[in-house]
């Protein structure tokens, strides 16, 4: 039984009487102004503490930018130091980073998604990929010092740019895939059937249908894993990355520093100079993941409007 007095409305039918559904209108929506108040405080307040620390960045690195900063290397003197092998670094470790854990990525999800059966071996390999989306960078830098660098040393080179790039690779190949698999699970069933009805394989149906309707949604995971790997610096300072290197990476096997590595040396020297130089640095790694996160999500709209 329900009964309505203005604002309150009760639906009566619980045991000896008592009311089931009590609601009053007035009172709910007092809650949902509150709620939104309080998120939008909460937006702010990030928003607002990330604008800080964005400004208070380009205050003091911007006037130290120049093209001898980033044409330079580095220097004990920090008014002649630059930028230059880091950045060379860092370019060559984002590169190969996308070029080795793109394709496996996508590969390993469309396997389990669209090919995987539904064994004990399957899901304890599915478990493990979700677990180690958390698992600590530092973990990933000594996998790859035992790997990469020791075991595998005479093929990469050793402390090489392309051990740093194996290792990062490791490092965000669990987003990849969890990002991709949840963009192929969003496509309808219906896709797949449709494709099968007209006499297409397996492979074609994916190749044709399901990897461009669920490439936007995986290039969303690829900007945020890349942006994860081009800060990293503690798996880099493990597999052997220089903090002070004079001479700019010559190939994939050649010894590297990064731009993050290179931040963390200008600030723990005690000279201003040296802090202004970290603040240059900054500014140069934020332009660098702007600039490719802006490739990616070009190609992200661009599928998207395909698909």
């Amino acid at each position: 039984m329900v009964t309505k007095s203005g604002t309150q409305t009760t639906q009566k039918g619980g045991p000896e009487g008592e009311p089931v559904f009590k609601s009053s209108t007035s009172a709910r929506h007092a809650l949902d102004r509150v709620f939104a108040i309080l998120v939008f405080v909460a937006t702010m307040i990030g928003l607002v503490v990330l604008a800080v620390l964005l400004v208070d960045i380009a205050w003091d690195g911007i006037p130290r930018l120049s093209w001898d900063f980033m044409t330079s290397f580095p220097s004990v003197i920090p008014e002649n130091s630059g930028i230059y092998p880091a950045l060379i670094g860092s370019l060559w470790l984002l590169g190969l980073t996308a070029l080795f854990s793109v394709p496996l990525g996508v590969g390993a999800a469309v396997y389990l998604e669209e090919y995987a059966t539904d064994t004990w071996m399957n899901r304890l390999i599915e478990v493990n990929i979700s677990n180690l989306a958390g698992v600590p960078s530092i973990i990933y830098g000594l996998l790859g010092l035992g790997i990469f660098v020791n075991l595998l040393g005479s093929v990469t080179g050793g402390q090489s740019i392309i051990s740093g790039a194996l290792t990062l690779s490791l490092l965000i190949l669990p987003v990849i895939i969890i990002a991709t698999r949840e963009s192929l699970r969003t496509i309808p069933g219906a896709v797949r059937e449709g494709g099968y009805a007209l006499g297409a394989t397996r492979w074609e149906v994916i190749r044709s249908h399901l990897l461009p309707m669920a490439l936007p949604g995986a290039l969303t995971g690829t900007i945020l894993a890349l942006s994860r790997a081009i800060g990293e610096t503690a798996p880099l300072i493990v597999v052997g990355a220089a903090t002070f290197i004079t001479f700019a990476p010559a190939g994939p096997q050649s010894s590297y520093s990064a731009l993050p590595i290179q931040i963390y040396s200008w600030v723990s020297q005690p000279q201003p100079a040296f802090q202004l130089a970290a603040a240059a640095g900054i500014v140069v790694l934020m332009v660098v993941l702007l600039l490719t996160n802006s490739v990616a999500i070009w190609l992200r709209n661009k599928y998207q409007r395909r698909a």
